[in-house]
């Protein structure tokens, strides 16, 4: 590892048959692809290889010096009690709470927010080892039944089901096939709309979320209370267009059934709306009459737009169309032509959410420099009433309902465990009181300090990290830091609490960096677009900026960096390492895709191509091959213009059950780095170890237990300790 790390000659890899015959060709160039074999999941081949990979992680992983006490220390740590936002159905409240080490959170109902919660549902009793988790839920309109999305194993099919909530009785419907969904109830409490996919056929059939095989065609259906999923009722379907993926929900009317159409993971929708009150015998009269009468309200792929309210007919949208950091519109369905602005776009803050209060008003969520300013805002001419008072940190949650003056928010940031506060709109100033706060036990938030920097990137783009430390840290160089990254999606990295963290920082005496990198959502569309498709190296070259910064300002030193990214952040660590291995003395990369010529073949890959590209293109493979973590393995000892003899040490992640992000990506750059570093050569200088961890019964990372998390990061965490030499602090 370093050159304090216990490892001090190579490790000895389990040797992996290369088939030097597969060989594929992209518009005229050929790529060997030697570890094909590898993307069969079910095969013994591929089972015995993981059994072997793991054998020698273990052996890495038993001689780290801190890996006992961080359990015990994280173990500890994580046993403090923790609380969600709660949330109103009918005239009962709702949330989550989970009093320290329980493997998931538990769902409470009240008849009042002062009075103590009962248990609702808890999805601890549903598996012995934590395995099976809640992942999606909606309480129908009257508070009467709670619908529920149900995982085994980390994997993204769900199984939903239905409880009576006055007696806590499950009912005996279950849907399966389900998979990216929400649950919206109609009003009536008759039945519930959710989006599936059709089911395997036979010969497909196996470990459900260790398949690879593409899922297509998502369809939108509405499920009667106490039928059979045999007698859903198909409410859309689009054969043409196999890979669009649906959103759907009632609106809060509960007169129009509001319908976005997505292409792949894009910001990008069309909008499609109907009016049930024109379906004579309601939605379940429907049966047999083909799709619902949808309205295409926008009905193509040039922007992002979000229903937020309508009256009637009138509907206010956010959107990004020609408004690359969002606004406000709004539109008559019955004048479909005519679009009126309700709140312009800012100038450099990012509209993150909007959400209707207090009859016709909005609560509006702004990102400002990866920060959120919370606003009440007129919902007819959108003006600022009121900006609320919250600390500096992230908005996790905002619960809502038009019709009430009172509404929650829960807030965190790297110091403060999280605060649940409590607003009322009924007088001129807003009254606001702290619900819940958070309170970790030990935790000593003055002798931390969070800081926002900005760092020049190579073309000069100026790249905000946030650095978070111990008070009494020296800018000597000499410490161990860890570098995150995420980068794509648009998706905003902010300001939040993990204990992990607290506890790197307290006894390791790590500084904790999160890049807010292009790619991201920061500062709007643009900045996601300056880091997606032929600019994917933006994305790199900011990364690698923010990890010399830390370096020359007197944080860290190259022995001492490590850098971590999961699923598009474990492609920016697997870039990162390939193309600067001279500047990490360790990497974690989680879930990463990897294999970026072919993973829009597996699951729901084909849903990225917008954030990617395809190696289908020629233009698109051109690009790709130039950063493919999997095709840009080099030996550095070769290059000349490299200053380092070898590959930081490298822990690659991933779960059996990851039907994402499919663990072949993994695998394939795993044995690759070891043929390519450590065992093809007989000159080879790599002394650092690069070993895998894979996951059993475990997915691409919703929905993991509490001990699973811990045992992940246990493992991530020595692994970085002994090879950045971090000694334990008492």
């Amino acid at each position: 590892m370093g050159s304090e790390g216990v490892v001090k000659k190579p490790l000895q890899y389990p040797i992996a048959r290369r088939d030097e015959s597969v060989v594929d060709n992209y518009h005229g160039v050929a790529i060997s692809d030697p570890y094909r074999w590898i993307e069969d999941p079910d095969s013994e081949e591929v089972k015995e290889f993981v059994a072997n990979q793991m054998k020698v992680t273990e052996s890495v992983l038993r001689n780290c010096d801190s890996r006992d006490r961080l359990r015990d220390k994280l173990t500890k740590s994580y046993d403090y009690p923790r609380y969600g936002c709660p949330f109103q159905k009918g005239n009962k409240y709702f949330y989550f709470h989970n009093p320290g080490l329980r493997s998931h959170p538990i769902l409470y109902i009240q008849d009042s927010l002062d009075e103590e919660g009962e248990v609702l549902l808890d999805p601890n009793g549903l598996s012995e080892d934590g395995t099976v988790a809640l992942r999606v839920f909606e309480v129908s309109h009257d508070a009467k039944y709670l619908a529920y999305g149900l995982s085994s194993s980390g994997s993204d099919w769900l199984t939903l089901q239905v409880m009576n909530v006055d007696d806590k009785i499950v009912q005996p419907d279950k849907l399966s096939w389900v998979k990216f969904t929400s649950i919206s109830w109609t009003h009536d409490t008759k039945g519930f709309f959710y989006c599936r996919f059709p089911a395997p056929k036979e010969t497909q059939k196996m470990d459900v979320g260790t398949e690879v095989n593409v899922n297509y065609n998502h369809q939108l259906y509405y499920h009667l209370l106490g039928t059979k999923q045999s007698e859903d009722i198909l409410c859309w379907n689009d054969l043409e267009n196999p890979t669009h993926i649906l959103e759907a929900r009632l609106a809060d009317d509960g007169k129009y059934l509001l319908m976005n159409i997505c292409k792949g993971a894009a910001r990008l929708n069309k909008f499609y709306c109907c009016d049930l009150s024109t379906l004579p015998n309601g939605v379940e009269g429907h049966k047999g009459k083909g799709i619902l009468p949808f309205v295409k309200v926008i009905d193509n792929f040039e922007a992002n737009y979000e229903a937020i309210v309508n009256n009637d007919t009138i509907f206010t949208f956010l959107t990004n169309k020609h408004a690359p950091r969002y606004k406000l519109v709004r539109v008559d369905l019955k004048k479909p032509r005519i679009w009126s602005k309700v709140l312009k776009e800012s100038e450099k803050d990012v509209i993150d959410s909007a959400l209707p209060i207090n009859g016709n008003q909005l609560i509006v969520s702004y990102l400002s420099d990866c920060k959120h300013v919370l606003q009440i805002r007129d919902l007819e001419k959108g003006d600022l009433l009121h900006t609320l008072p919250i600390d500096i940190g992230s908005v996790n949650y905002i619960s809502a309902r038009r019709q009430d003056t009172m509404f929650f928010v829960k807030l965190s940031s790297f110091i403060t465990p999280g605060v649940v506060y409590q607003f009322d709109l009924k007088t001129m100033v807003p009254q606001v009181k702290v619900l819940r706060e958070i309170v970790v036990s030990g935790f000593d938030q003055a002798a931390y300090h969070a800081n926002q920097v900005f760092v020049h990137s190579k073309d000069g783009t100026q790249v905000p990290v946030f650095i978070m430390a111990r008070k009494d840290l020296v800018l000597d160089g000499s410490h161990p830091c860890l570098l995150f990254g995420y980068g794509g999606y648009g998706v905003s990295l902010t300001p939040s609490f993990d204990i992990t963290r607290v506890v790197l920082a307290r006894h390791l005496g790590v500084v904790f960096c999160i890049a807010n990198i292009r790619g991201g959502g920061e500062y709007g569309e643009e900045w996601h677009q300056a880091g997606s498709l032929g600019n994917k190296q933006n994305c790199f070259d900011d990364f690698i900026s923010v990890a010399e910064h830390l370096i020359s300002s007197g944080y860290t030193n190259p022995s001492k960096l490590c850098i971590e990214g999961g699923s598009n952040g474990g492609t920016l660590i697997g870039a990162c390492i390939n193309q600067r291995p001279d500047l990490f003395g360790c990497a974690l990369a989680h879930a990463g895709v990897m294999d970026m010529l072919r993973y829009h073949k597996f699951t729901i890959g084909h849903a990225w191509l917008s954030e990617f590209g395809c190696s289908d293109k020629e233009d698109d493979f051109h690009y790709l091959i130039k950063y493919s973590p999997l095709h840009n393995v080099k030996r550095p000892w070769e290059d000349a213009s490299i200053r380092v003899i070898q590959y930081p040490s490298t822990m690659l992640l991933t779960a059996d059950h990851d039907d994402r992000v499919v663990p072949l990506h993994t695998l394939k750059l795993l044995v690759t780095m070891q043929h390519e570093l450590c065992t093809s050569v007989k000159n080879s200088r790599q002394i650092n170890p690069i070993i895998g961890r894979i996951s059993s019964k475990s997915g691409h990372g919703c929905g993991t237990s509490t001990q699973k998390m811990i045992d992940k990061r246990v493992d991530c965490y020595s692994f970085m300790a002994e090879a950045v030499g971090a000694h334990w602090i008492d």
